[in-house]
């Protein structure tokens, strides 16, 4: 990246600028190439909008971005390359498509895990000296404690040894997990990146040649490279995603203090909160505390459903990320009956906080 601000490489990146070219990265539709060319097939190399796309997020996180079609594709490349007999330390609760990856594998006997608490941080540099993978996901999903990478991603361990962040909540924008020591980041892309709720994608970054290599290997082998339309739609999306997370991280801090005041309301898990039990990390090194949060309700399972199910503005809807506000009822998810019943995580967008708060009041 140049010395741009990343906001502005946000919307200058990823631009040929050759006379001639199109101002705007475009969707190359091709599966196959005139040869002989290094780029003979889009599977095994992508297209040039796969390219536009793996430099501007690669140009965000300092490192060589790798473009899947997924966010769990780019997760079970990491894992993929792991040997039977592997030793993983991972959150005691996970995304649940991670949860799913790291439960099959334990079933068949191709791997150890140790489940660790996110805010345990000498519990995760004990796991560092045992472990073949340490895969921190921070903030975590959805209780949203910030793990002290600083901390974690700078301790040493053995050789071979893989740190891996999941900072899909963060964004680029709010933490550099590599500059801490971290071995490879991970991004669903299909989140705050792509922003727009419209496609599928996930990166995986690394400073390390051999692994980039080695991530090439699997997302071929796999067939998990991004489709051209996907990545275009992507690197659209990601222009904005400066504006978008400003207004959506200043509408989130505000609906928790709002939240964590009212009456019809247990708990806030907001790391922007002082009482949020990783307030205190999160503030040492991330740039912002984002736009995610969950809360719990007063009542059992089924208020919390009611709740979800009474919002107008509010997108009763799984993921997250986009320009538009969505919540559910984590509990409800297959995997995830280990969160409390009433929790509901909420991806604040860009509405008016007002209206967001109105239909929350309406509805709890």
């Amino acid at each position: 990246m140049t010395n741009w601000t990343p906001q502005s490489w946000l919307v200058g990146g990823g631009r040929t600028r050759t006379p001639g070219d199109p101002l705007n990265v475009s969707p190359e539709l091709a599966s196959n190439f005139y040869l002989p060319d290094e780029r003979l097939y889009s599977r095994t190399h992508g297209t040039t909008t796969t390219d536009a796309l793996e430099e501007l997020v690669g140009g965000l996180e300092k490192g060589s971005a790798l473009a899947f079609a997924s966010g769990m594709a780019a997760a079970a490349a990491v894992f993929g390359r792991l040997p039977v007999g592997a030793r993983i330390a991972a959150p005691t609760d996970p995304y649940h498509g991670v949860a799913g990856i790291l439960a099959e594998g334990e079933s068949q006997g191709r791997w150890h895990v140790d489940r660790l608490d996110q805010a345990d941080t000498a519990a995760w540099l004990d796991a560092l000296a045992v472990s073949d993978l340490v895969w921190v996901e921070s903030p975590e999903n959805p209780l949203m404690n910030v793990a002290d990478l600083p901390a974690i991603c700078g301790a040493p361990r053995p050789e071979g040894a893989l740190v891996v962040v999941d900072s899909t909540f963060a964004t680029p924008l709010l933490q550099l997990p590599l500059d801490y020591g971290a071995d490879v980041v991970m991004h669903s892309a299909t989140k705050f990146i792509g922003g727009h709720s419209d496609l599928l994608a996930g990166v995986l970054i690394t400073r390390d040649d051999d692994l980039y290599a080695e991530f090439v290997d699997r997302r071929l082998i796999y067939g998990a490279t991004i489709g051209a339309m996907e990545a275009f739609l992507t690197v659209r999306g990601a222009r904005t995603l400066g504006l978008r997370l400003e207004r959506a991280q200043d509408n989130a801090m505000e609906l928790a203090l709002r939240l964590d005041a009212h009456g019809g309301v247990t708990r806030v898990l907001y790391p922007g909160l002082p009482a949020h039990p990783t307030h205190e990390v999160a503030k040492r090194f991330m740039a912002g505390f984002g736009a995610m949060l969950s809360f719990e309700t007063t009542g059992d399972g089924d208020h919390a459903a009611d709740v979800c199910a009474r919002v107008e503005l509010i997108n009763h809807a799984t993921s997250l990320g986009g320009v538009e506000s969505t919540m559910e009822r984590r509990a409800a998810i297959a995997g995830q009956e280990r969160i409390p019943p009433t929790l509901i995580r909420l991806s604040v967008g860009c509405e008016n906080v007002d209206d967001l708060w109105s239909d929350l009041v309406g509805s709890l």
